[in-house]
């Protein structure tokens, strides 16, 4: 895990109403250089408003969000990404019909150099040959560079995903539930393709995650949030899944079921 006092990310107090619902309520959060960070919570508890804040889509009302501590206010998810904020959502944003390399530079295509870069003709086999070393530098194999991407397994699909934000992000990878739907050795591929991408990359790693084995597995450090507000940051070393689970619910855990007398 990184050691620099100042982190990646830093938000504080940060609020954000949608007309008379409060859907944060002053959170806060840091992610640090070189840590997978775990944000859990219910099903409105603000996970969403959150990373869409982080990532340009929404402003706050109230509070600050910084970047290696100086504040920012981005307007819009590209503001987001030139400050080195990349996000990988849950549909993975892939066009079905596009190889990786094709995917991985979708609006922001390389031009060939020279009058034809000037006249507006893409340099596709550059951006294959970047997005194919991307992806094998975190592991990942795909059958061609010219296969579509619709054809590929869900774990093949995410880390085309992640080496396309690894290729634009510097500082801070946002993970929107990397692992939904996946079969059990897929789950396992992405989760150490996750690892991968923080103890090489040295990359600050924000995991929006349900599922409590996954957290365990990857996770530096976590943080509930629990209707609009964070209730709880610790290192996972000091966690249990009770002790997430009442931070997630405010208190409520089921434990075993007593036999009748």
């Amino acid at each position: 895990m990184g050691t620099s006092d100042v982190p990646v990310l830093r938000a504080t107090g940060v609020t954000k109403r949608f007309g008379h619902v409060e859907a944060l309520r002053g959170a806060n959060l840091d992610v640090r250089a070189g840590e997978v960070h775990a944000l859990l919570g219910d099903n409105g508890a603000g996970k969403s408003t959150l990373v869409k804040m982080l990532s340009g889509v929404y402003q706050p009302d109230d509070g600050t969000i910084e970047i290696d501590g100086r504040a920012v206010r981005f307007g819009s998810p590209r503001e987001a990404q030139e400050n080195g904020v990349e996000t990988v959502y849950q549909d993975l944003a892939l066009a079905s019909t596009l190889p990786p390399g094709d995917n991985v530079f979708l609006g922001r295509e390389l031009l060939k150099p020279g009058l034809l870069g000037k006249l507006g003709f893409v340099d596709r086999p550059t951006m294959r040959r970047r997005a194919a070393e991307e992806l094998a530098t975190v592991g990942a194999r795909v059958p061609s560079a010219t296969v579509p991407v619709g054809s590929l397994s869900g774990g093949q699909r995410q880390a085309v995903a992640i080496s396309r934000s690894l290729i634009w992000g510097r500082r801070l990878l946002i993970m929107d539930e990397p692992t939904a739907a996946l079969g059990a050795r897929q789950t396992h591929f992405v989760l150490e393709l996750i690892k991968k991408v923080r103890d090489d990359r040295g990359m600050a790693i924000l995991l929006i995650s349900h599922s409590l084995p996954d957290v365990f597995e990857v996770a530096d450090r976590v943080t509930v949030l629990r209707l609009g507000e964070a209730v709880m940051t610790e290192p996972i070393a000091n966690c249990t899944t009770e002790s997430l689970l009442g931070a997630i619910t405010g208190g409520l855990t089921l434990g075993p079921k007593k036999e009748k007398a």
